[in-house]
């Protein structure tokens, strides 16, 4: 099986490169290799390459950024997998693209599922959702949506380190307590689009988060608590909450983004890992170096 990763040096490209399986032919390209909003070069690069599958983990997620960048976050977000699409439609491959927890209102009190109707707060969410649609539509039979929410690793720009920077430079953090969803580490996103494209012929809308919910307030207290546990933090930061008013930013998020993965789980077989058991995990493999803004990696 050979497989074309797009956004590679971003999280999710990054995990996905590490736990590619036995057997994998794995083409990995960052941004500068291959630019997702040149349509001719996406499609030179597939016509070279001649992948089973690609997988679209390059993207613009800088949410607050994208209500000003509007042109920029729809090149990468909408036009970007409509090209990776007709690509893989004339190459006879499958596609699977990376979409967000942010395409829904997360104005309801329980689990979005895969089927449940999306109506995005921000840009970001708009252009994510209108990628969606463009995949599907240019290849409805051989494409897998996954929708994960609040991801993070070891490295790149992510919650994760921003808390830690601040916790370390300032010693105090606020941080909004009213918007709920489940942190998810890039790995745990990584290891189950593996374990989708393992099925032939799976295709359509899937949802995948780490297990448990969270504010970004509880998130933040077990960032300082568990980094105060590795020597990342020290033991004194203070985490204080906040609403959301109290915290204005240029995009609106959603209040209630859980989504609903047991469609997955029976597909797939996986185990949801709890958030915090993984946010162990990664805090064990971070280092404080350089926190670099990956927009489109």
């Amino acid at each position: 099986m050979k497989v074309l990763i797009t956004g590679a040096q971003g999280q999710v490209g990054r995990a996905l490169a590490r736990s590619a399986p036995i057997g994998a032919d794995v083409v990995a390209l960052a941004r500068e290799a291959l630019d997702i909003t040149d349509a001719a070069r996406v499609a030179a690069i597939v016509r070279e390459i001649k992948p089973n599958v690609i997988i679209n983990a390059a993207a613009y997620t800088a949410v607050d950024r994208a209500e000003a960048e509007q042109d920029r976050a729809a090149a990468i977000n909408v036009h970007g997998p409509a090209y990776l699409a007709a690509a893989a439609a004339r190459a006879g491959a499958r596609l699977v693209h990376i979409s967000t927890d942010y395409v829904f209102a997360g104005d309801r009190p329980t689990p979005a599922r895969p089927t449940d109707a999306t109506e995005p707060t921000n840009v970001y969410g708009a252009t994510k959702l209108a990628g969606e649609h463009a995949v599907l539509s240019a290849l409805p039979e051989r494409s897998i949506i996954l929708r994960t929410s609040w991801v993070y690793a070891a490295d790149g720009h992510n919650f994760v380190r921003t808390m830690l920077r601040l916790m370390r430079e300032k010693g105090a953090v606020r941080v909004v307590a009213d918007q709920f969803g489940v942190p998810t580490a890039a790995s745990s996103v990584a290891d189950t689009i593996w374990r989708l494209i393992a099925h032939d012929g799976l295709r359509g809308i899937f949802h995948w988060c780490d297990a448990g919910i969270a504010s970004w307030y509880d998130f933040a207290v077990a960032i300082a608590e568990e980094g105060f546990a590795r020597g990342l933090v020290a033991g004194d930061v203070e985490v204080t909450p906040i609403a959301t008013a109290e915290f204005p930013t240029p995009a609106r998020r959603p209040a209630f983004s859980v989504l609903d993965c047991d469609a997955t789980v029976e597909v797939t077989g996986l185990r949801r890992v709890h958030w915090r058991t993984n946010l162990r995990r990664v805090l064990e493999e971070t280092s404080l170096g350089g926190n670099e803004d990956c927009v489109g990696c």
